[in-house]
């Protein structure tokens, strides 16, 4: 079970970001998570979003380079050494975790971590096996 990521690709500039932020705001999109990475010439900004068809409609209509990635979505348990177990599962089984960031969440027992690996198959069986708790999509949506 995977959830999709929309990755922008936003020119590198003062207002960059904020001209995608807006257009999925003015749609109303809401953004549940979001990461940032930097290269000389442009910025990926990786959104997880309650509504990834309108996402899509409205980058599209303003001529926004953008991609959709399956990538898993994953509950820690929110204390000390959480994030540990999950990444100490993907090491023991060899799968390279290639990014990681951090989820919003409204509740208090749990964080939420999007990863990105190598095959998102063989991690969800794994954290599976391992007791860790998947995010659907369905719970992205009513976040």
């Amino acid at each position: 079970m995977t959830i999709k990521q929309v990755s922008v690709f936003a020119e590198n500039r003062s207002g960059g970001i904020l001209d995608v932020i807006q257009a999925l705001g003015s749609a109303q999109v809401d953004i549940r998570a979001l990461s940032v990475a930097d290269t000389q010439g442009f910025g990926i900004l990786r959104l997880i979003v309650d509504n990834v068809d309108r996402a899509k409609a409205v980058l599209t209509e303003n001529g926004t380079i953008f991609s959709i990635t399956d990538v898993v979505g994953v509950k820690v348990p929110d204390c000390p050494g959480g994030l540990a177990q999950v990444l100490t599962l993907m090491a023991d089984h060899e799968i390279n975790v290639e990014y990681l960031y951090a989820f919003v969440s409204v509740s208090g027992s749990s964080a939420y971590v999007v990863l990105r690996v190598q095959d998102n198959d063989e991690a969800i069986r794994i954290l599976t096996e391992g007791g860790i708790e998947l995010v659907t999509e369905d719970e992205i949506q009513a976040l």
